[in-house]
């Protein structure tokens, strides 16, 4: 009996039937490939937001902006900062890393993903660093010279929904003319680089 038993163990772990399935272990997990998102030249070398972007990455400065408000307003302890109190906690909102944002591809569709971005996906590969932190800053600055520290603190101070329509659903905002919270329907291409 022992030497049957000896050649059937041989035998089981050569065809790969080995103790761990015989001792009740579950069965490996299929293995999953998940590609990056890959990026065209416009999305890896403008010094620009691409226009595909600029609804999710508008979304994502008002929520830094709308976050680094109300934590300044937590920290004094009232309600409303003085005009230089949010001039300088707008100025630090757009001077920061924006490390912590990237570029995933989610149903065939690139979208910027982060905190206080909706739609992301946890088994996918997102692409940070590199452009990205670079153009939300900027844009950052942009909306907060364009609209002003005032309006921009004004809008705050009505809600999230206020600033975040002040700043991407308005009239000329990232957002106008696409479906709600998504980014606008793509231009015609220009030349490329």
């Amino acid at each position: 009996m022992r030497p049957a038993l000896a050649v059937w163990l041989a035998l089981s772990l050569l065809a790969g039937t080995g103790a761990e399935e015989m001792c009740g272990d579950p069965p490996a997990a299929p293995a999953r490939s998940i590609p990056a998102p890959q990026l065209s030249p416009e999305e890896r070398l403008s010094p620009h937001m691409p226009e595909s972007l600029r609804c999710d990455a508008c979304h994502a400065i008002a929520f830094q902006i709308e976050e680094q408000l109300r934590k300044a307003e937590g920290k004094v302890g009232r309600k409303a900062l003085s005009e230089s109190d949010y001039v300088e906690v707008l100025e630090r909102s757009c001077s920061q890393g924006w490390e912590s944002y990237g570029v995933q591809e989610l149903d065939g569709e690139k979208r910027l993903a982060g905190p206080g971005l909706l739609r992301q996906e946890p088994m996918s590969v997102m692409v940070m660093g590199g452009p990205w932190p670079g153009r939300l800053s900027k844009m950052c600055h942009g909306y907060v010279g364009e609209r002003g520290e005032a309006q921009i603190y004004g809008a705050h101070r009505r809600g999230p929904a206020a600033l975040r329509e002040l700043l991407c659903h308005g009239e000329k905002g990232a957002c106008a003319g696409g479906k709600a919270g998504g980014p606008a329907p793509p231009k015609a291409m220009q030349n490329e680089l």
